[in-house]
């Protein structure tokens, strides 16, 4: 009876997981000779690791990455293209995230350069930092859209607070002036107090010509670049390679 209404105070409290595990805990034999700090110290890691699980849940959701599969754990350094492992190693240390700094990831399409950015936001996510995944064309469509529904300002919000905000494919959607002023707006209100992560063709020399030049360009290229860490890659496309094996996997066949 105790026991039940033990049950029913935690889950009162919305202690879920630790009614869960004692009841599970309590029945178990091995637990009988465990004193009462160590018992309740069980219980309550149960629920803090509960929480916490869920917490990281909710920020892989809210990242909505493309690959959600993408980890640092499975990069490739083998592949001719660059990129060296102890970079990566060092930036899963995020240190860039805590020193608010930003990284560019610039090469030929196919080089793998959407998936190292977002391995990178789940090793900020499995960390507690706060992460945004979007293509920058999908990012000014939805921008053109909130001025049109009234939630401007609340998704620039979202945007300026996020730890990590990730553009994908920097440099292949014509801007027009509304889009360089709300690129220009996005990097300001993050500039000094959050990380962002860029993947572009376009080499970063060019990107203030992309953006029209003038104080918009300059504003924004001086934001992004200042404090960034640069990876150049090269090589050639993984998506071609792939389709080369497939064709020649045909070939063999027939």
């Amino acid at each position: 009876m105790l026991t039940e209404q033990t049950m029913e105070k935690m889950i009162s409290m919305k202690l879920y997981k630790m009614a869960e595990s004692f009841k599970e805990r309590i029945s178990r034999t091995d637990h009988r000779s465990l004193d009462k700090s160590e018992f309740i110290g069980l219980l309550v890691d149960d629920e803090y690791q509960d929480r916490q699980n869920k917490k990281m849940a909710s920020r892989l959701r809210t990242a909505k990455f493309k690959e959600v599969q993408a980890c640092i754990e499975d990069v490739d350094y083998k592949c001719k293209r660059g990129l060296l492992k102890k970079d990566m190693l060092e930036l899963a240390q995020h240190h860039w995230i805590k020193k608010h700094q930003n990284i560019s990831f610039t090469g030929p399409a196919g080089v793998g350069k959407s998936y190292l950015a977002q391995a990178l936001g789940n090793n900020a996510c499995r960390a507690g930092f706060s992460v945004l995944y979007t293509r920058v064309s999908k990012l000014l469509l939805t921008l053109i859209t909130s001025r049109a529904d009234g939630t401007y300002v609340n998704k620039m919000k979202k945007i300026s607070k996020t730890d990590v905000l990730i553009l994908d494919d920097f440099g292949i959607t014509p801007l027009e002036e509304q889009h360089k002023q709300d690129l220009f707006e996005i990097i300001e209100d993050r500039h000094g107090v959050g990380s962002t992560v860029l993947t572009a063709q376009l080499p970063t020399e060019h990107w203030h010509e992309y953006l029209g030049g003038g104080m918009i360009g300059d504003g924004i290229c001086d934001r992004l670049l200042h404090n960034c860490h640069k990876l150049k890659l090269q090589g050639e496309s993984y998506r071609k390679k792939a389709s080369n094996l497939t064709h020649e996997g045909h070939s063999d066949k027939s």
